[in-house]
């Protein structure tokens, strides 16, 4: 059996992987939480911050063994269909103090990482991101935001860590920036000159966070933002997919069709018929340039004002 697939055969990975990034207080934990059947590792001491209503499943972390611990038992558990990392720069400090404890090598006198230690942490994090990657779950992680200089200019990005970063942003399908203006918050997808963000779901660039706590704290609605999310990457995989099984069959029709052209009558028919057909993607090129390459063969004449062939006199 040949290894190589067709683009309509090809598996695809249903597991969403996401970042919510923004300044403290402005619900990023709650968001990551609407997840569905999410499970929190709080390694930032999170949860107790969240309204009651909308408190998930929680290992509170207090050591990378226990995070190690916990994943692979959630990995295994048929409960959960969700990991929210909270925040993913505590869960950096964690593989730290582990690396330190573990390796003293690696600390330096002042007790920080050596070169070498960061390394080992660089690629820590990358196993836990191939890991998790494999797992069949969403990954959510949340973190804060941080504000960088880039000449003159100001720009706000997630608060990871060094190259820890470069190595999480570019594995993620989502990157959304929560703000909040009063009561009001958004949360945006589409990178700005401003701040960093990263959409690869179709959804909108700015989208309306609701407030789920009255005036007094008391809830006001369902948690379930990220869940909409999700469903509509889920759709989004669903109709590529349908519609590249489409794509691929009207190429075989249009090739099949083509090699069927005998003169001058045959080609304009098809031009007709392309001319009716619903284009999928690029079809309409694909069976222009396979009808000049057949009209070539044939030494028919193509004329640009009546866009017709006619057959050499």
């Amino acid at each position: 059996m040949s290894l190589i697939k067709k683009p309509s055969e090809l598996e695809v990975n249903n597991a969403l992987s996401a970042l919510i990034y923004g300044q403290p207080g402005s619900g990023k934990t709650t968001l990551a939480c609407s997840a569905p059947k999410a499970v929190l590792f709080d390694f930032d001491g999170g949860v107790n911050r969240i309204n009651g209503a909308h408190q998930i499943p929680t290992i509170q972390v207090h050591s990378w063994e226990e995070a190690i611990e916990g994943f692979n038992e959630v990995k295994a558990s048929k409960e959960f269909q969700t990991i929210v990392v909270d925040t993913v720069g505590k869960m950096l400090a964690y593989m730290e103090d582990y690396i330190k404890r573990t390796d003293p090598k690696k600390r330096k006198a002042d007790g920080s990482l050596s070169l070498q230690g960061y390394g080992v942490r660089k690629q820590m994090f990358i196993n836990f991101m191939k890991d998790a990657a494999t797992c069949g779950k969403h990954i959510i992680f949340v973190a804060h935001e941080i504000e960088q200089k880039r000449n003159e200019e100001t720009i706000i990005r997630p608060e990871v860590g060094g190259s820890s970063a470069s190595d999480l942003l570019k594995e993620l399908d989502l990157v959304g920036f929560l703000e909040m203006s009063g009561k009001i918050r958004t949360i945006s997808f589409d990178p700005q000159d401003k701040f960093y963000a990263k959409n690869s779901c179709d959804m909108q660039g700015v989208i309306n966070v609701p407030m789920l706590l009255d005036e007094n704290g008391n809830p006001t609605g369902e948690n379930n933002f990220m869940g909409k999310v999700i469903e509509n990457y889920h759709n989004r995989l669903k109709k590529n997919k349908e519609m590249t099984a489409k794509y691929e069959a009207l190429c075989n029709d249009i090739n099949e069709r083509v090699a069927d052209v005998a003169n001058a009558e045959d080609a304009n028919n098809f031009i007709d018929w392309v001319n009716g057909l619903d284009q999928i993607y690029n079809s309409k090129v694909v069976a222009s340039k396979a009808l000049a390459v057949k009209a070539k063969e044939l030494n028919l004449v193509f004329n640009k004002a009546t866009k017709k062939y006619s057959d050499v006199a």
